[in-house]
């Protein structure tokens, strides 16, 4: 007979063994701290932060055209997360992107994480560790530093 622990189920809630689960733990990052999964609030902060000095950027130059805000917006992350691994928004919120393996990420994974990130969707889908579709995609992490 089959019993459903075998299989598996949502019905009866989490396993028990991850009752003291924190973001990050099953990739070895600590629950705090440096090299910690950085959490939603600094995210959040960091994404407006960006978008307010894009949005400044396309005023003065491109007579605030939403495209050319998004264009900016993207182009510096690009250039940002691929040379030094975070934007002006991280830096100033304390956090970088890096490799699940702890490198920096590089310019080919800030270019498809960021265009991720521009269609927006991708980075609203998160896994228990908080990491984005964006993130998961090119296998980054952002993390406290």
């Amino acid at each position: 007979m089959v019993d459903r622990n075998d299989i598996g189920s949502w019905l009866g809630g989490s396993p028990s063994n991850h009752t003291n689960y924190w973001p990050g733990q099953g990739m070895g990052r600590p629950k705090e701290g440096p090299a910690a999964i950085a959490r939603p609030a600094r995210r959040v902060g960091a994404l407006l932060l960006d978008w307010a000095l894009s949005s400044l950027i396309s005023y003065l130059f491109f007579d605030y055209n939403s495209f050319a805000t998004l264009g900016v917006f993207a182009v510096t992350q690009i250039l940002l997360v691929g040379f030094f691994g975070y934007s002006i928004g991280h830096r100033i919120m304390g956090m970088q992107v890096q490799t699940v393996s702890g490198r920096p990420a590089g310019y080919g994974k800030a270019a498809v994480r960021t265009l991720l990130i521009c269609l927006v969707i991708p980075a609203l889908i998160v896994d228990r560790d908080q990491r984005g579709v964006h993130d998961r995609a090119v296998q980054t992490v952002l993390v406290r530093i």
